[in-house]
């Protein structure tokens, strides 16, 4: 774990990008903020008033030299702010008097508007806010990434298990966000685990097995069809990644196993992107692997955004939020170079 952690904190500390931590009513989140500003990999802006958070750190004999704190009732740009909401949120009858109050008094979708508007390069939060709460804020103040339909979730899952994955080191999705996945959002899901994997973890050889309780064939079941359906949708998209199902999970990463249920594939037993059929199989199997093989679980990292936006477990410590802290400089960056691009091929 640490040695992951330490190297994308390495590589994102150039960039220094600014990220907002919008829960400061918590403590974690506070601490996590001495975290990062200490390591230095990152600048903070924190959303609240400013002699609570004082009060708070005083308190907590945190240190929070450095940071950058807004508070929403003061804030020059909320009006603006307001109208760019109202505007966003009209078809559903959202007027701006309305889009303020969410505004002043819910620090997530404050802190997302502070990254639609530039302010901040990436927002964390969910130590304290339901994950429903942030892929709302993302959804409505932010919305999908030109060119995507599926927002999806994926966690980085750092195992003591070198044998497994990419040296202990697997991609899930969807583990957070679509209880349901047709087989369509299946294949859109592989496709931004795989980015993810690429940016993220650094994997250079992402391999994608598709979940399931059959493999090859072994069993039936609508399920499964939909597993197979994505594999062709996949096949149709020519991508540049190697991907197979429907696989059960210990064919997808046991190699002797693999070998055995799947021979011949390129993916079966050395599996580093695990792409789940539904949300209870995903969320089930994370947590199961994260507390019985003592695991480190990142996320769930909200994917397919037009800026980063990313969500924690409300089970998470001040360590884990820094190090979504870190993820979420990968992901402004990787945004940063998308967009770049994207205007470079008009």
């Amino acid at each position: 774990m640490g040695r992951f952690t330490d190297d994308l904190k390495s590589r994102v500390a150039k960039a220094q990008k600014k990220i907002v931590l919008p829960e400061t009513n918590s403590r974690r989140v506070l601490k996590a903020a001495e975290r990062v500003l200490a390591e230095g990999f990152a600048k903070i802006i924190l959303v609240g008033n400013l002699e609570q958070i004082k009060k708070d750190a005083a308190k907590f004999q945190i240190d929070l030299t450095g940071v950058e704190v807004i508070d929403p009732a003061t804030y020059p740009r909320l009006d603006q702010f307001a109208a760019y909401l109202a505007e966003r949120r009209k078809k559903k009858g959202m007027t701006i008097e309305q889009a303020k109050d969410i505004l002043l008094h819910n620090n997530t979708f404050f802190g997302a508007a502070l990254v639609a508007f530039d302010v901040a390069d990436g927002m964390v939060s969910g130590a304290a806010t339901t994950s429903a709460e942030v892929i709302r804020a993302g959804l409505q103040v932010i919305g999908p990434r030109p060119g995507n339909k599926t927002v999806s979730s994926a966690f980085i899952l750092i195992t003591n298990t070198p044998q497994y994955g990419d040296n202990g080191i697997l991609v899930l999705g969807d583990c957070g966000v679509i209880p349901e996945p047709t087989a369509e959002q299946l294949a859109d899901i592989a496709c931004i685990c795989v980015e993810r994997a690429r940016t993220t973890v650094q994997i250079l050889d992402p391999k994608v097995a598709f979940l399931s309780y059959s493999t090859k064939g072994s069993g039936s079941g609508d399920s499964v069809e939909k597993v197979r359906k994505a594999v062709e949708i996949l096949k149709e998209r020519n991508v540049d990644f190697d991907f197979d199902g429907e696989m059960q999970a210990d064919a997808a990463l046991v190699p002797d196993v693999g070998e055995g249920k799947a021979p011949g594939s390129k993916v079966a037993g050395h599996a580093n992107v695990l792409i789940f059929p539904s949300l209870d199989a995903a969320n089930i199997g994370y947590k199961m692997v994260q507390r019985f093989a003592n695991a480190t679980a990142l996320g769930p990292l909200v994917q397919g955004l037009a800026k980063p936006i990313l969500d924690l477990s409300r089970g998470c410590s001040s360590d884990d939020v820094a190090d979504v802290v870190a993820v979420c400089c990968s992901d402004a960056i990787s945004t940063e170079i998308f967009y770049k691009t994207h205007q470079e091929d008009k």
